[in-house]
């Protein structure tokens, strides 16, 4: 049974329709909650404002018809596809969300065979963009259920990384896992309203989310430093004091505010100090971010390593390729700044001299690429990267942009070993640049 939504579907269509004359009639020609009208190019105003999202595949001359195909396909391969041989072979299948129950289900890093909070936010951000409620329900069972720790100085908090059966291995906390959990439920709530006990999505996000800020009341560690309104890389382990760039999810920022609004004042400030971090941590000269870094973007040397070394706290390695999707994800929301432009001009040509089909995957921030550190199960060109380079065409305003586009489109989707990482940000990256990645609960103000 459904309760009220708080943020509700009608404050939705009232954000649609807070629009030119033509976005408004489009509104009001179909649902403005269930089809949002669907745009092109990058907007000074944003999507929150206008209720047009860019559709960047458009722009680059791809029909609709087909994105909707290729999305849909992506979604029954990564989540229906081929199991693969066995439990403890699955490296030759399709898909990476799995059953275990008939209401609880996981997604699965295939290559470390355990089950991570990171995934685990994109696959329920996934399922309700796509509007997937089935799935939804039975990954945040799992989370809920195997994952959040109820007692502590990490209550409400969520372990890392369990094993398939749900059995936690590390209480150590990610950032960016609970960050993506917390506003796909508060997404859930907007789109679908709340039900009861734990699918009651908005008080389980509102609960998440205020714990960011509060764990120290009882002496614990803050998900957030309250000198610099940055997520820390994993409290509670507060020798490990910096920041990961691809933690900061501005965008994220203004729909917590919204949710969490004793904290609001905080949330405004992470939300400046994330689109800084983001600002600042990427090398002028190619764009490319460090996985970690200092809070004041600096590249974060751990001990014993040097600027030169192929360590992967300070070079262009994973974690750092999610950094350009949250830039592009913040402009597409909440409008495109002039610094956005520049950083996606400048990636831009940097990956452009290194062949926009051919360019491996990680490399120093001066753009030499790596000598060493290929997972053995990790393609040279990682689709994952494919995808988030791709995104970059929201706010780059040079004709290459495009390339990027249809190199992504003629990217297939993953399997194997690698489909995990690169599939999840694969199936995100169709959806930033199709335009379907929306903002399901209305931020109170822009």
């Amino acid at each position: 049974m459904r309760k009220k939504a708080k943020l509700g579907l009608a404050v939705l269509s009232a954000l649609a329709l807070l629009t030119t004359p033509a976005t408004a009639s489009a509104a009001e020609s179909s649902s403005a909650a269930d089809n949002p009208p669907a745009g092109v190019g990058n907007s000074h105003a944003g999507a929150a404002h206008t209720g047009v999202y860019p559709n960047v595949f458009v722009k680059a001359g791809i029909s609709r018809r087909a994105v909707e195909a290729r999305v849909n396909a992506t979604w029954q391969q990564l989540f229906h596809g081929d199991p693969g041989s066995d439990a403890t072979h699955r490296g030759d299948g399709q898909t990476i969300y799995y059953q275990l129950t008939p209401d609880m289900a996981y997604v699965e890093d295939i290559g470390n065979q355990d089950v991570r909070s990171e995934g685990m936010g994109y696959a329920m951000m996934i399922a309700v963009q796509l509007g997937h409620k089935q799935e939804f329900d039975s990954l945040w069972n799992f989370a809920k259920t195997k994952m959040q720790l109820q007692s502590g100085k990490e209550k409400y908090f969520f372990a890392w990384h369990t094993d398939t059966t749900g059995k936690i291995l590390s209480t150590g906390v990610a950032p960016d896992g609970d960050q993506w959990i917390a506003a796909a439920l508060a997404f859930a709530e907007g789109r679908w309203g709340n039900g009861d006990g734990i699918y009651d999505y908005g008080t389980e996000a509102r609960q998440i989310v205020h714990a960011m800020w509060h764990q120290s009341d009882n002496g614990g560690v803050d998900m957030f430093d309250r000198k610099y309104y940055l997520p820390l890389f994993t409290p509670p382990a507060t020798f490990l004091y910096y920041t990961d760039p691809s933690y900061a999810l501005p965008a994220f920022y203004k729909v917590f505010g919204a949710i969490d609004k004793d904290d609001k004042d905080l949330w405004d400030k992470a939300y400046d100090a994330g689109e800084k971090l983001l600002q600042t941590a990427h090398d002028p000269r190619t764009g490319l971010t460090p996985d970690y870094a200092n809070f004041d973007g600096t590249p974060y040397l751990g001990r014993g390593e040097t600027p030169t070394d192929n360590s992967y706290t300070h070079n262009f390695q994973e974690d750092a390729w999610r950094a350009i999707a949250n830039v592009n994800v913040d402009a597409a929301w909440f409008g495109t700044k002039p610094w956005q432009k520049e950083y996606s001009n400048t990636l831009e040509n940097f990956f452009e001299g290194q062949g926009v089909t051919t360019y491996v995957s990680r490399y120093h921030l001066d753009g030499t690429p790596l000598s060493s550190g290929q997972n053995t199960y990790e393609p040279a060109h990682a689709q994952g990267l494919v995808a988030m380079n791709s995104t970059s065409a929201i706010t780059a305003t040079d004709s290459v942009r495009r390339e990027f586009v249809r190199d992504f489109w003629n990217t297939e989707i993953p399997s194997g070993y690698a489909r995990y990482y690169d599939g999840m940000l694969y199936m995100l990256g169709l959806l930033y640049d199709s335009g379907k990645f929306r903002i399901w609960a209305s931020p109170a103000e822009h």
